[in-house]
């Protein structure tokens, strides 16, 4: 079975959360997924979501942006993420998703040649966040052919009707945006509690909430209705702190991560 899809089964058995921290790649330096990935896993983390830096993100906000020009400027590149994750594979249990825009993709060779690339490395699954769902077909098809999760995006403006189309032709997780506009840390709790249900009327696909989701309190009121809570700038932001103040990355994320599966947990569940 694909990691993705059983972590999300196993997790659904134990009625406990998913989170899904997001890191860019080759930030704060270019070596950091080595050190990173295993410290979020340490953490509580179950799956990450792994951005390739493009140089004009979609949907993202200060905070990712930035991380990735400076990604592409210290010389990180596709080839590198795919040995970079080769080589941390073994240490770790987490699933692993691409989160690459489709021109890199179409740069690279197009979406079999990608996804061929990203399964021989360790990737799990992919998210194509620029990619039109009616032109979705070989992407797919590709990711399934290589035993990768495809996971879409669904925004709060998406009609229901069509909702629950993306989500059931999504594997492993859709990707439910808790909000419109940019990424970035919010300090509202986000209701999706309505739109949720809604979609669970019309796929049993898991559903993965992100975007603005930066605190314990904003990650218990995500579970309480989603299967996942993503958390993308925060932990970004931090990590590039603690870069410039000269301390450990790996640390931050292991301490951050601990804060947000911890804090997120009732009582009797932590008991």
């Amino acid at each position: 079975m694909n990691r993705i899809i059983d972590i999300f089964k196993r997790a659904k058995e134990s009625n406990l959360p998913v989170l899904l921290p997001f890191v860019c790649a080759g930030s704060p330096t270019v070596d950091s997924l080595l050190t990173i990935l295993p410290a979020l896993e340490a953490g509580g983390a179950s799956i990450v979501e792994i951005g390739f830096p493009y140089s004009d993100p979609v949907a993202d906000g200060p905070t990712i942006a930035a991380a990735m020009h400076e990604a592409i400027e210290q010389g990180m590149n596709p080839d590198l993420i795919f040995e970079q994750v080769a080589s941390v594979r073994d240490q770790i249990d987490l699933g692993l998703v691409a989160m690459v825009s489709s021109s890199i993709v179409i740069a690279l060779g197009g979406p079999d040649e990608f996804c061929r690339r990203a399964s021989e490395a360790g990737f799990d699954g992919c998210i194509f966040p620029d990619l039109v769902f009616e032109e979705s077909g070989p992407f797919r098809d590709a990711c399934k052919k290589h035993r990768l999760t495809n996971t879409m995006l669904i925004s709060p403006s998406t009609p229901a009707d069509r909702a629950g189309e993306i989500s059931k032709s999504s594997t492993g997780f859709v990707y439910l945006l808790a909000r419109a506009g940019i990424t970035g840390e919010r300090s509202d709790i986000p209701d999706i509690g309505g739109r949720v249900r809604t979609l669970r009327q019309k796929s049993t696909t898991p559903i993965a909430c992100g975007f603005g989701i930066s605190s314990p309190e904003q990650v218990k009121a995500v579970i309480q209705y989603a299967d996942g809570a993503i958390v993308g700038s925060a932990l970004v932001r931090r990590l590039v702190e603690a870069h410039e103040l000269q301390k450990d990355p790996a640390l931050e994320a292991e301490v951050f991560l601990t804060e947000l599966s911890v804090g997120s947990l009732s009582m009797d569940e932590l008991l």
